[in-house]
C-alpha cells in the first residue's frame, strides 16, 4: 500500500522521501534511522502544515513477536521526534492499522468501528497497542491522529514476499506456472480493497480531520477502510480465470494456519460513511492490473 499512499500524496504537492530503507530488523538500528529522518521531515516543513502517515512495518499475522515489538517501538521512537515538533498544532497523523487483525475472534460479522476487538495473533494484539500508543500521543501532543483499520489490501507494488495478499500470490502464481497452496476453506469471506482506491480514502480522511480539528480541537478517528462488500475466496478464484482465461494451479491444503483466521470478515464503516460514497475499481480491473504489474517485475528480475 505505500507505493499508493505515495502516488496520491505526491500528485498532490511535495513528498518528503527518506534516503534509505528502516532496518526492521535491527533493535536499534531502525529507531535511529526514524528519529533522525522526522528531524529531516520537520527541519523541511518548518513552520507550515505537516501530514506523516505510518504504513509502515513487514509484519504479517506468521510474524514472530520479536519483530512486531521492534516495529512497534519504531513506530514509538517516531512519536517521540513528532512531539517535540514545535507546533503539533499544524499536523496531522495517519496510522494504518488492520480491521481483520484486531477483530478477527470476535466472530459476529460484519464488523464496524463499534465492535469489540478480539486478536487471534500477536499481529493483532501489536496492532491494538499501537492504536492505543498513537491515541494517546495525540492527547498529549495536540496532533489530530486518524487510525485506518484497512482490510485486505491488493495491488500493482504489493511486496510479494511477505507470504501475503491472496490476490498478488495468485497471480504471480499464474505468471510463473506453479502451483500455490491456500490453507483457508473456500468459502473463507474477505474484503478486497485496491491499494489505491485506499490511498484516495485516506487522503481524503486526513484533509478532512484536518479540517475539523482546527474547529472543534484536536481529536483521535478510528475508520474501517474497505470495499464493504465481502466475497469468498472461491469467487476470487474465479474472477481471477475469468481475468486470466484458463486455470490457475491451485491446492487447497489442511493446515492449522486457519485457526489464527476468522471465517467471515466481513466489514462496515459507520464513520464519515460520506466518505465512502465513490466509485471504486472493479474487481476484475483491480486484478488485471496487480498481474500486469507483476508481469512488468517479473521481467525486470525484481521478484
Amino acid at each position: 500500500m505505500g507505493t499508493s499512499v505515495e502516488a496520491a500524496f505526491a500528485a498532490g504537492g511535495e513528498l518528503f522521501r527518506p534516503s534509505e530503507d528502516v532496518s526492521w530488523s535491527a533493535p536499534d538500528a531502525g529507531a535511529d534511522q526514524l528519529r533522525s529522518f522526522a528531524r529531516q521531515f520537520l527541519a523541511c516543513v518548518g513552520e507550515g502544515p505537516w501530514r506523516v502517515l505510518w504504513c509502515a512495518g513487514a509484519g504479517t499475522v506468521s510474524t514472530s513477536s520479536r519483530v512486531l515489538d521492534l516495529e512497534r517501538e519504531a513506530l514509538r521512537a517516531l512519536l517521540e521526534v513528532l512531539a517535540e515538533c514545535s507546533h503539533p498544532d499544524q499536523g496531522v497523523l495517519f496510522f494504518a492499522s488492520s480491521a481483520g487483525g484486531v477483530y478477527a475472534g470476535v466472530d459476529a460479522p460484519p464488523y464496524d468501528e463499534s465492535s469489540p476487538l478480539r486478536p487471534l495473533t500477536e499481529y493483532g494484539r501489536v496492532k491494538i497497542d499501537s492504536e492505543e500508543l498513537v491515541a494517546s500521543w495525540s492527547e498529549r501532543v495536540g496532533t489530530p491522529a486518524l487510525i485506518g483499520r484497512i482490510a485486505n489490501i491488493y495491488g500493482p507494488g504489493q511486496n510479494i514476499n511477505k507470504s501475503q495478499g491472496l490476490i498478488s500470490q495468485i497471480c504471480r502464481s499464474h505468471l510463473l506456472g506453479t502451483p500455490l497452496s491456500i490453507y483457508v476453506p473456500l468459502d473463507t469471506l474477505r474484503d478486497y480493497l485496491y491499494a489505491p482506491d485506499c490511498a484516495e480514502l485516506i487522503v481524503d480522511g486526513m484533509a478532512r480531520l484536518h479540517h475539523e480539528c482546527t474547529s472543534s480541537g484536536p481529536k483521535v478517528v478510528t475508520k474501517i477502510l474497505a470495499s464493504q462488500r465481502a466475497i469468498t475466496v472461491g469467487a476470487v478464484l474465479g474472477e481471477i480465470r475469468r481475468v486470466f482465461k484458463n486455470p490457475t494451479h491451485i491446492v487447497v491444503a489442511a493446515s492449522a494456519a486457519p485457526a489464527a483466521q476468522a471465517r467471515d470478515l466481513s466489514l462496515r464503516s459507520l464513520v464519515w460513511p460520506e466518505l465512502d460514497r465513490r466509485s471504486l475499481t472493479p474487481f476484475p480491473v483491480g486484478i488485471a492490473r496487480t498481474s500486469a504489474d507483476l508481469l512488468r517485475r517479473l521481467q525486470g528480475a525484481d521478484l
